[in-house]
């Protein structure tokens, strides 16, 4: 099983689950390219992310992986089962559509994190603090703050931060084409809280994904893997 985060996240948003899904998969979870320990690229769209998926698993010689994709991961899960179904045993989503979205929090976000000034930080207490006046919610600014990285006696991102606030128009996009589609068995799993994915957005998934069972688990919102890890991790074990 490989598993894909989302933007601004890395593999260790997944490290509690992952280790739940151990015992039934070897679990892969990945960093992708510009974030976590991955390197960092000038490129950052879909296309590569999924590029970067398929030579790893030739790297490790594996044929087929289940995939389990949240968020950005679950859109590039998408478009990797569409273009090379054969690589694909069975794909997870988790919280986001095939379709185009306009993320106006996460240039709240990514405006908040340029404008912090990484020479006069002491802590990511801190840097939690400075990030209220653009970002309201606790927990986002916690997430952000992750993503601080400190060394040599001072602060850095860890993400390509530049690259990544260039690249977000393109990974607003669905990165399927029309006429994509993955015929083989596809989970949804939806944050009940969330609005990542409308009811409308249910046709349009089996559209691309025709086999496609939806689960929505009520409390969870956007992170429903840490949200409601145990059901989670019961609804995609039992799909």
């Amino acid at each position: 099983m490989l598993v894909l985060h989302g933007l601004l996240g890395s593999s260790r948003n997944w490290l509690s689950t992952g280790r739940d899904l151990a015992k039934h998969f070897h679990v892969f979870a990945l960093d992708a390219r510009n974030h976590g320990r991955s390197p960092h690229a000038p490129e950052m769209n879909y296309e590569v992310m999924t590029a970067d998926i398929l030579a790893w698993m030739d790297g490790q010689g594996l044929a087929r992986a289940v995939i389990v994709g949240h968020s950005m991961g679950g859109k590039t899960a998408m478009r990797l089962a569409c273009r090379h179904p054969e690589r694909v045993e069975r794909l997870v989503v988790v919280d986001v559509a095939p379709k185009d979205y306009s993320w106006a929090a996460h240039r709240a976000e990514f405006l908040a994190m340029t404008e912090l000034d990484l020479g006069s930080l002491h802590s990511r207490q801190e840097a939690e603090l400075r990030f209220e006046a653009r970002v309201a919610n606790l927990g986002m600014r916690k997430f952000l703050a992750t993503n601080l990285v400190h060394e040599h006696g001072h602060w850095r991102w860890q993400v390509n931060l530049p690259v990544l606030a260039q690249a977000l128009p393109a990974l607003e996009k669905s990165g399927l084409k029309p006429g994509d589609q993955f015929v083989g068995p596809t989970l949804l799993i939806l944050g009940g809280r969330s609005r990542y994915a409308e009811p409308a957005d249910h046709d349009l998934m089996r559209r691309h994904f025709p086999i496609t069972k939806i689960e929505v688990i009520a409390d969870s919102g956007h992170n429903p893997h840490m949200d409601s890890r145990e059901e989670f991790v019961r609804r995609l074990l039992n799909a």
